[in-house]
């Protein structure tokens, strides 16, 4: 999942598996859908986005995992959280996104997913995944934020847009964050 630091406008794509080739692939999802220029990006240290921290030990970032030359690829800056430490929402940029749990704001609209679904018994896989990405569409254009001022994130988008159209690549619609 990735979350504008801004509108908290959230995409998810769901994949069997945590691996770099996932990482991409979603990454390149989120670049297609999302409406506003994507500029940087905050990770964990997962090994499915960076070589640069393998246990205890840091090490500069080599940039040639997968992610990283990927992110260089499509312009973008691609920074990784503290290990062990939620990232502070302090720097509030239209353009950042978050794409890991190690962020407050993902793990609080995880919590947001897990309280809907326990109380849900699911059939299947695909019923489970249906299920999440209706919630995303009822996050993303129906749940007013209190820290967006009542507004829905797709409200947010559209009003960054109107204020600041050069941050911008496409309109944003009633933009569900999804397959859809």
């Amino acid at each position: 999942m990735a979350i504008d630091r801004t509108t908290r406008w959230v995409f998810v794509r769901i994949y069997p598996a945590k691996t770099a080739a996932n990482a991409r692939r979603f990454l390149r999802d989120l670049e297609r859908a999302a409406p506003m220029k994507i500029t940087r990006v905050l990770t964990d240290n997962g090994k499915e986005f960076t070589d640069r921290l393998f246990g205890l030990r840091r090490r500069p970032a080599t940039g040639t995992h997968d992610f990283d030359r990927l992110c260089a690829d499509l312009g973008i800056e691609h920074r990784v959280a503290p290990p062990m430490r939620p990232q502070s929402e302090e720097d509030q940029e239209t353009v950042q996104w978050t794409v890991s749990p190690t962020n407050g704001m993902v793990e609080r609209f995880n919590g947001g997913i897990e309280d809907a679904l326990q109380s849900h018994r699911f059939r299947s896989g695909e019923d489970l995944e249906q299920t999440i990405l209706r919630y995303l569409r009822l996050y993303n254009g129906q749940l007013p934020q209190s820290v967006l001022k009542g507004r829905t994130p797709i409200d947010a988008l559209k009003d960054w847009h109107h204020q600041k159209p050069e941050l911008f690549k496409k309109r944003p619609y009633d933009h569900a964050g999804c397959d859809s």
